[in-house]
């Protein structure tokens, strides 16, 4: 039951489909521009570098990672122009907000993206100056989720330890290293998944936190 996460006090959150609902398909954005940004790097058509961006993504972690590792590419404006979209459907969320700053102890964002990045999102949710932190690719020394080096990376930073600790992502494969870890798990999703890696499910984070905290 979520209440037996009371205890708890590290809270991990991804920031994508997790800290805002995945149907706004913000990340659309997103993947047009890295699709965008591969064609013109590597000098690919848009079919093949839309199947390159989605190799690298299953097999690295991100897009990013299997080009940085395949191709040398710098990383800095790379997530500086797949970054630079538009957040006008992005919504501010008073009861979102209010139950987070409601989770006793320290509160903190994992993002694959940039914390640039994680910082305008925020903001444009209303959560800006709720999380004591926030780790974004570069902060963990550009190692992505899910690989192991992306969460000892944080874990060492802030001095987390992983059984007072839970972690919120929407995608599946980021919380088997979290799970081993000795960390409680919460997939954010529409639809609950069998994993062993995944200890809680739920498709309304607000409702969920509110019960976690009390």
């Amino acid at each position: 039951m979520p209440n037996r996460l009371a205890s708890r006090r590290v809270w991990v959150f991804d920031l994508d489909n997790t800290l805002y609902p995945p149907e706004i398909r913000l990340f659309d954005q997103i993947e047009a521009r890295m699709t965008a940004y591969v064609m013109e790097a590597l000098g690919l058509d848009r079919t093949e570098a839309d199947r390159l961006r989605r190799n690298y993504w299953a097999e690295y972690g991100t897009t990013l990672s299997g080009l940085m590792t395949e191709h040398g590419l710098d990383p800095a404006p790379y997530l500086a122009a797949v970054h630079d979209i538009s957040l006008d459907a992005l919504d501010a969320d008073p009861e979102l907000r209010a139950a987070i700053l409601a989770l006793p102890g320290r509160r903190i964002v994992h993002t694959n993206g940039c914390a640039a990045y994680a910082a305008r999102v925020l903001e444009a949710r209303g959560l800006a100056g709720v999380f004591d932190a926030v780790y974004g690719i570069a902060e963990t020394g550009f190692e992505p989720k899910p690989v192991a080096a992306a969460f000892a990376a944080v874990i060492a930073a802030d001095g987390i330890v992983p059984a007072a600790a839970v972690m919120f992502e929407d995608d599946i494969r980021n919380l088997a290293v979290p799970h081993a870890l000795g960390m409680a798990t919460v997939h954010v999703a529409a639809e609950p998944s069998a994993a062993d890696h995944v200890h809680h499910h739920t498709a309304d984070l607000r409702t969920f936190l509110a019960c976690a905290s009390s």
